[in-house]
């Protein structure tokens, strides 16, 4: 059992003291930008193996600058709270780690982001599976769409970007299935509500390009590096039909919650078999050793911490 802690104005503080204000202008309008960071613990080794801190907060940095917010901490800086933090809670299981910039003036009727003070929150929860990676999950193909980066900057995660995930995955569940898929306005694909998407047919390894409006995944990244190394698999990056997935030899999708998730069914139509595909377990099993910190050849994409 570990202690809930939160990073908040600048200290470490219990988590039923870091509110703000019901005036805060990212309540109102969504001038946020977060990121979602897993820390695995390794029983065998009493250790916590954080999974690629320093490219997530590069990332949350990007946001930063696209919302024109200055949280006054770097990268390096923002890596050591988050290991300060981890710490002092003491959890000793699966860990959920949610930093959080946010424009935190009190103001409700400025539009104007530059005239706006900003501030920077972290917490941590205990975290198990976001998805049964055990078996192939159901997926829907949603009736909302992806949004255009010209729209809404899609490459970060910008907190009022996710209401359309959201929905998405709301309406996906109370439909009886289990994670949806959104498609571009011109009907391609573009992601899962909150993962990558990954497409296996003819010996090809494809995933939505990046002018496809999805997140610019790191879990996804890992994958184009894993594929290649130690499978020979070459990805490519390129539009995808929708018709596509159905007639796949397999389909996965990925994200930090998410881990790698078979998909095996999609609409109610069977992707191929309808179980999980060899080479998505093959990816599956080499990625829960590296998250784990349990392959040393992939251990600099982990931060190893020591709670004792």
């Amino acid at each position: 059992m570990g202690k809930e802690l939160a990073f908040f104005e600048g200290k470490i503080v219990p988590v039923g003291s870091a509110k703000v204000g019901i005036m805060t202008h990212a309540l109102h309008y969504g001038t946020a930008v977060f990121e979602g960071i897993r820390g695995n613990w390794n029983p065998s080794k009493e250790k916590m193996y954080v999974f690629r801190l320093k490219e997530h907060y590069e990332r949350l940095i990007k946001g930063c600058k696209i919302l024109n917010m200055d949280i006054n901490n770097s990268v390096e800086d923002l890596c050591n709270i988050t290991i300060d933090l981890i710490k002092a809670s003491e959890y000793k299981e699966d860990i959920y780690i949610r930093p959080l910039a946010y424009k935190s003036e009190e103001k409700v009727a400025n539009l104007k982001l530059h005239e706006l003070e900003s501030n920077f929150a972290l917490m941590i929860v205990p975290f198990g599976n976001y998805i049964d990676n055990d078996k192939p999950i159901r997926c829907q193909t949603s009736s909302w769409r992806r949004p255009h980066d010209s729209m809404m900057p899609t490459g970060v995660k910008l907190s009022g970007l996710y209401t359309t995930s959201i929905l998405a995955k709301t309406e996906a569940i109370m439909a009886g299935f289990d994670e949806a898929i959104l498609l571009n306005f011109d009907g391609s694909v573009s992601e899962g509500s909150g993962e990558n998407l990954f497409m296996l047919r003819d010996g090809n390894l494809v995933t939505p390009s990046e002018t496809e409006n999805c997140l610019l995944g790191i879990t996804r990244d890992c994958v184009f590096e894993i594929a290649s190394n130690e499978f020979g698999i070459e990805i490519i990056s390129r539009k995808i039909h929708r018709s596509e997935i159905y007639l796949a030899d397999e389909v996965f999708l990925t994200g930090t919650a998410a881990h790698i998730t078979s998909v095996g069914q999609l609409d109610n139509r069977n992707i191929s078999s309808g179980n999980i595909g060899e080479f998505t377990k093959k990816i599956q099993d080499k990625y829960f050793k590296i998250v784990k910190g349990d392959d040393q050849k992939y251990i600099k994409w982990c931060t190893e911490i020591s709670l004792v």
